[in-house]
C-alpha cells in the first residue's frame, strides 16, 4: 500500500525548463515530483513559460510557494523588441529594458498556469508577495511594495483574483531614507511581511482598503549599516514561518562570549508585537562535536543557511558542498543528510533564496492531484477506468496521479 505523501518538500527555487511543450503530460503547464525532505522537489515547465534557456544569468525563478497550492513565479519573456511604457496614475515611465518581464501563479493542485497581467508594472521581484485570503478560499493576491526612496508615501501594487487585475494602493512609508533590501516577502497570519535582512521587516494587510505599513525592527543588536554585507546576509541569516510563528534565524558574525561561531532563533511574540524572544543558541563546535555529526564524515566547516523546517522550529538545514542536511540546533544533532541536486544556482552560490520550505496542500498530500511526475528514469503504463495515464517515475518517489511507489 503507498505510503502518504509529506506534509511538506523542500521546493527547489529554479525550476527545470522541459526541452518542448509536448514534454508534458497534454495540457499540463507545470510537473512536479514530491520526494520527502530532505531532497529536493523539483518544478519542470514548458519552453512557452520560460521561451529562453537557462544558464547561470538567466532563468526562472520561484518567489513564493503558498500552502494553498499556489506558486509565484518570476519567468522573463526573452528579449525586448521595443521601449517599455508604463501608465500608472502614480507612475508613467518610458523605459528600455533588455528583457520582456513575465510573472505566473501556478496552481500546483491543477497543475495550471496563470499569466499576470501587465509584467511590466513590477518594479523589483524581491519586494513582490503571494498571499492566500485567509477569509476566502481560493482567493488570493500578489503584492509589490514600491518605495521612492526619500519620500514618505509609497504604491502598494496588487493583483487579487477577484479584481483580475493590478491596483495601487497609497500607503505611508514609515521608515527613513534608506534603501530596503529585496531579502524576500513572507505571507504570515493574513498579512504579507517584506524582509530586509539588515535592518527590519515591514508588515501589512494587503486586502485591505486602506493598508497601513507597520515597522518590525529585527532583535537587539542585529540591525547593520545600510547596504552592509548586501549579496551575503541570504547566506547567513533568514526570516521564516515554523511552527505557527515568525522565527528570525542569524548566523552572521554570530560568535558567543568564548569567539565561537553560532546560530540563534529568535522568534516574534505575536504578529501584532515588535518583541522578539530568543528561542535557543548553539555553536557549531558543539553540532561538529556531536557524535550524529562526526557519523556523516561532513568537514568541521561553517555551512550556508538554507531553511527552516515549516513546522519544527528545533530543525534547521544547511548546504555544505553537495549535502543537505538537517540539525536539531537545540539538541545539536544532526538528523538528515542527502546529496541535493539544483537546476541552479550552482553549489558555490547557493543561499536560503535558493529553496522553499513548501507546505503542501491537502489535495497534493493526499494523492488526489494532477501534479504529473516527470522525471523519467522508468516509464510505467496504467490504465485507470477509461483514462490512460503515461507515469514517469524515480525509484522511491510518490506519483501524485496514480498513488503508487516504485
Amino acid at each position: 500500500m503507498a505510503s502518504a505523501s509529506p506534509s511538506w518538500v523542500i521546493l527547489g527555487s529554479v525550476p527545470r525548463v522541459s526541452a518542448a511543450d509536448a514534454d508534458l503530460p497534454q495540457g499540463a503547464d507545470l510537473s512536479l515530483a514530491l520526494p520527502a525532505p530532505p531532497r529536493v522537489a523539483v518544478l519542470t515547465i514548458p519552453p512557452r513559460i520560460f521561451p529562453g534557456r537557462t544558464t547561470s544569468r538567466s532563468f526562472p525563478s520561484v518567489l513564493a510557494a503558498d500552502a494553498s497550492g499556489l506558486l509565484l513565479l518570476h519567468a522573463d519573456q526573452g528579449p525586448a523588441k521595443g521601449p517599455t511604457v508604463i501608465d500608472l496614475p502614480s507612475r508613467r515611465e518610458f523605459l528600455w529594458l533588455p528583457t520582456v518581464a513575465g510573472y505566473f501563479l501556478l496552481d500546483a493542485k491543477s497543475a495550471s498556469a496563470l499569466p499576470l497581467p501587465n509584467p511590466e508594472y513590477v518594479m523589483h521581484p524581491g519586494h513582490l508577495g503571494l498571499i492566500a485570503s485567509p477569509a476566502d478560499a481560493g482567493h488570493y493576491m500578489v503584492a509589490e511594495l514600491q518605495m521612492i526612496l526619500g519620500g514618505d508615501r509609497a504604491d502598494l501594487l496588487c493583483f487579487s483574483s477577484e479584481a483580475g487585475e493590478w491596483v495601487t494602493k497609497d500607503v505611508r512609508y514609515p521608515l527613513p531614507s534608506r534603501p530596503l533590501s529585496p531579502n524576500g516577502v513572507v505571507s504570515h497570519s493574513g498579512m504579507l511581511w517584506w524582509v530586509d535582512l539588515s535592518w527590519c521587516l515591514l508588515t501589512c494587510d494587503p486586502f485591505a482598503d486602506a493598508p497601513v505599513l507597520r515597522v518590525v525592527p529585527l532583535p537587539e543588536g542585529k540591525a547593520l549599516k545600510s547596504k552592509e554585507a548586501w549579496g551575503l546576509l541570504d547566506k547567513y541569516r533568514c526570516v521564516a514561518v515554523s511552527g505557527g510563528k515568525l522565527r528570525f534565524v542569524d548566523m552572521y558574525r554570530n560568535l558567543n562570549s568564548a569567539g565561537s561561531v553560532q546560530i540563534s532563533v529568535w522568534t516574534l511574540v505575536d504578529p501584532d508585537s515588535t518583541e522578539w524572544t530568543l528561542e535557543y543558541e548553539a555553536t557549531f563546535k558543539e553540532i561538529w562535536d556531536d557524535a550524529s555529526y562526526k557519523a556523516t564524515g561532513l568537514p568541521r566547516k561553517i555551512p550556508v543557511l538554507a531553511l527552516v523546517h515549516p513546522t519544527n522550529p528545533d530543525v534547521v538545514y544547511f548546504f555544505l558542498d553537495e549535502h543537505l542536511f538537517g540539525v536539531d540546533v537545540r539538541a545539536r544533532k544532526v538528523v538528515e543528510r542527502e546529496i541535493y541536486e539544483l537546476v541552479q544556482p550552482a553549489r558555490e552560490h547557493v543561499t536560503t533564496r535558493s529553496v522553499h520550505a513548501w507546505q503542501l496542500p491537502q489535495a497534493l498530500c493526499s494523492g488526489n492531484s494532477t501534479v504529473y511526475c516527470s522525471l523519467i528514469v522508468r516509464t510505467f503504463l496504467l490504465v485507470t477506468g477509461n483514462i490512460v495515464f503515461l507515469c514517469n517515475i524515480v525509484r522511491d518517489q510518490r506519483c501524485m496521479m496514480c498513488c503508487l511507489i516504485f
